[in-house]
C-alpha cells in the first residue's frame, strides 16, 4: 500500500531538495507570507548564486548539479555561503563552494568537512555571532565597520554602529561620564548622547549647541516636508489636532498639535495633486529634477517606494520612471523618489525581469515585481495621493 505524503513529508522534499524554490524564488512573496527578513536575505542570496547572472555559467551550472546529486537543504546551502564569504576572488569561491557541495551526509557532517578546508570556520552555522562568544565576528574575521539605521517604530528608531575599538570606547567614555546612581544609566547615556551629536567644540574645549562655526550634527533635516489634508488642517488651526496624525517626508510622524508648536508661522507653501495623474505642475528638460519637482516627489511618497524599505524620501534619490536614456523626461508624471540602493537595482529596462521596477499607478510610484504584481509600501502610509484620495 503506498503511503500519502503529509504536511510535514511535503516541507521536508521541498527544503532537503531546493533548487527548484530557489530557481523561482521571489524575495516579495516571502516576506508577504511571514518569513523573518533575515532568512528571506539569505534564501535571496542563494537564488542570485545559483540562478543569477554570472560569468562563471559553466561552474553555476555544475553547482545546480551537485546540490541536487547530493540532496543539499537550505540550511546547508546557506552555511556554504557563509564559508564562501572567507575567500576573496570570484574563481576561489566557485571552487570552495564545489567542493562543500559535493560533501554527501548531514548539516554536521558538511561542517567537519568545511572545518578540514577552513579550520576558522568549522563551528560556524552561517550567523553573525555562531560561537557565542558575543563578539559577532562568526569565524569570519572582524565586522565591517559601518552604521546602520532602523525604521521608526512608535516615535523611535534604532542606530547601530560597528568602528574601532578604541573610537567606541572613547564615545562610551564620553556618555558615561557624569553618570547619576539614582536613574537608570541607558537613559542618562542617550541624553548624553544627543548632547554630545548637537554641541560643537571649541578650541578652550567649551561646547556650544550646533549651528555656530565647527562640527556637530542639526537638530533635523534641514525643511522636511509635511503633509496635511486641507479638512485636516482647519481641525488643526481650531485646536482640535490632537489626534490627527501627520506624516513627514523624513519619515517620522507628529500630531496636529505638535504641527502647530514646531512648524505652524507665517509661510504656507501648497502643492495640488490630481486623483489619477497625481502631482500637478512643473514640467523640465533637463534630466536632473529641480527643487521644486523633488520637493513634489517626496511629497507623493513619505519613503521609498519599494515593499519594506525604510528609507526616508528625504534621504531619497529622484528616478526616471521611463529612463532618461530611454527617452524619459524630468516631468513629475515620470519622478518617483527611490533610496539609492533600489535606485541602482531598479530594472529600468521593461524587458527585464530580474528586481522589480517602479511604474505609475492611479498617480502613485509603485512597485511592481518581476512577476507583474504591484506591491505598495505601507511602511509610512502619509503620502499625499493616499491621505487625499486613499490610492
Amino acid at each position: 500500500m503506498l503511503g500519502v505524503m503529509n504536511d510535514f513529508d511535503a516541507f521536508i522534499a521541498s527544503v532537503s531538495s531546493p533548487m527548484g524554490i530557489l530557481a523561482g524564488f521571489d524575495r516579495q512573496v516571502a516576506v508577504r507570507a511571514g518569513i523573518n527578513p533575515r532568512t528571506v536575505r539569505k534564501w535571496s542570496r542563494l537564488a542570485r548564486v545559483y540562478f543569477g547572472p554570472t560569468r562563471f555559467t559553466r561552474k553555476q551550472r555544475h553547482a545546480v548539479r551537485l546540490a541536487r546529486q547530493t540532496s543539499k537543504s537550505l540550511d546547508q546551502l546557506v552555511f556554504i555561503e557563509s564559508c564562501v564569504r572567507t575567500v576573496c576572488d570570484d574563481a576561489g569561491k566557485w571552487g570552495l563552494r564545489l567542493a562543500l557541495l559535493s560533501v554527501r551526509g548531514t548539516y554536521d557532517t558538511l561542517k567537519r568537512k568545511a572545518a578540514d578546508i577552513l579550520p576558522n570556520h568549522g563551528d560556524s552555522d552561517g550567523d553573525s555571532d555562531s560561537d557565542g562568544d558575543g563578539d559577532g565576528d562568526g569565524g569570519r574575521g572582524a565586522p565591517a565597520l559601518g552604521v546602520r539605521f532602523t525604521g521608526s517604530y512608535r516615535g523611535t528608531r534604532t542606530m547601530t554602529v560597528t568602528g574601532d575599538e578604541h573610537v567606541i570606547a572613547a564615545v562610551e567614555y564620553a556618555l558615561r561620564r557624569d553618570l547619576r546612581p539614582d536613574r537608570p544609566v541607558a537613559g542618562q547615556m542617550y541624553d548624553a548622547f544627543v548632547n554630545l551629536i548637537h554641541t560643537t567644540t571649541n578650541g578652550d574645549g567649551a561646547g556650544d549647541r550646533a549651528g555656530g562655526s565647527g562640527g556637530g550634527v542639526a537638530a533635523a533635516v534641514p525643511r522636511p516636508v509635511v503633509l496635511i489634508p486641507l479638512d485636516d488642517y482647519t481641525r488643526i488651526l481650531a485646536g482640535d489636532g490632537d489626534d490627527v496624525v501627520l506624516g513627514l517626508s523624513d519619515g517620522t510622524t507628529i500630531t496636529g498639535a505638535e504641527y502647530l508648536a514646531r512648524f505652524h508661522g507665517s509661510t504656507l507653501e501648497v502643492a495640488v495633486f490630481h486623483p489619477q495623474a497625481g502631482a500637478v505642475n512643473l514640467y523640465d528638460t533637463k534630466r536632473l529634477a529641480n527643487t521644486k519637482q523633488r520637493d513634489l516627489a517626496r511629497m507623493v511618497l513619505t519613503t521609498c517606494p519599494v515593499p519594506g524599505c525604510r528609507h526616508a524620501a528625504d534621504n531619497c534619490e529622484v528616478h526616471h520612471v521611463t529612463a532618461w536614456s530611454r527617452g524619459g523626461l524630468t516631468n513629475m508624471d515620470n519622478l518617483s523618489i527611490l533610496c539609492r540602493y533600489h535606485n541602482r537595482t531598479n530594472d529600468d529596462d521593461p524587458a527585464r525581469k530580474n528586481r522589480g521596477r517602479i511604474e505609475i499607478r492611479a498617480g502613485t510610484p509603485t512597485w511592481v515585481s518581476p512577476r507583474g504584481t504591484p506591491v505598495p509600501n505601507n511602511r509610512h502610509p502619509y503620502g499625499a495621493m493616499k491621505q487625499l484620495f486613499g490610492t
